[in-house]
């Protein structure tokens, strides 16, 4: 009976699977190293596009803050522009209260009456002058408080002086500054009218001359 060796072949399809092995092994890694190749570029794409748009971002932050900076500048011109038409708007009703105020210190002084300083803290006004008489004062008081533009005389001093025999009596009173314009308390303003303001200081005492009659 014929016997027949299979140890060649045997051997020989070991070594072919050992080849096969190999060439898979081989595959596997260069499958590996280029799935790891376009990974890596894909995350390196990423970051240099985000980089790009992070240096787009500093850029555009960069101008809005260049903007930010012009509008705070515009706000603190504008603020100074306000704040000049307000004092504009305050002087200006301060000086339609003084031509009405001068006016009223004339158009209250009695015959008999001299005004001779005023002088004024905040709104409250400081008259002094000479009399005739007691009684031309209580009507100088009276007609203050009738003018609109001043109210509550109060009558500090008032005293007999030599120097001058037509006027003896020498008095000093405060009155205290209002608008007669201005709204009562739960009514707004109207438009264009300005709020009552405290004038400036009298620079000067504006005098009556006084009446040549008997006192009354």
């Amino acid at each position: 009976m014929a016997r027949i060796n299979l140890l060649p072949w045997r051997a020989e399809r070991r070594k072919l699977r050992q080849k096969d092995f190999l060439g898979m092994l081989a595959l596997a890694v260069a499958v590996g190293v280029l799935a790891s190749f376009l990974v890596v570029s894909w995350y390196s794409g990423r970051i240099s596009s985000q980089n790009a748009r992070n240096e787009f971002l500093k850029g555009e932050i960069a101008k809005v803050d260049i903007q930010i900076k012009e509008i705070e500048e515009l706000d603190k011109k504008k603020n100074k522009l306000l704040a000049r038409k307000e004092v504009i708007e305050q002087l200006q009703a301060n000086r339609s209260q003084m031509v009405h105020l001068f006016d009223s210190l004339v158009r209250t002084i009695p015959d008999g009456v001299s005004l001779t300083s005023i002088k004024q803290e905040g709104d409250i006004l400081t008259l002094g002058g000479r009399s005739q008489s007691n009684a031309r004062v209580s009507t100088y008081m009276r007609n203050l408080e009738s003018s609109g533009w001043m109210t509550n005389p109060d009558l500090n001093i008032i005293e007999a002086k030599e120097g001058n025999p037509g006027l003896p009596y020498e008095f000093n009173l405060k009155v205290k500054l209002a608008n007669p314009n201005a709204p009562k308390e739960g009514e707004e303003a109207p438009s264009g009218t300005a709020a009552p303001a405290a004038a400036p200081a009298a620079p000067a005492a504006p005098a009556a001359p006084a009446a040549g009659g008997a006192a009354s």
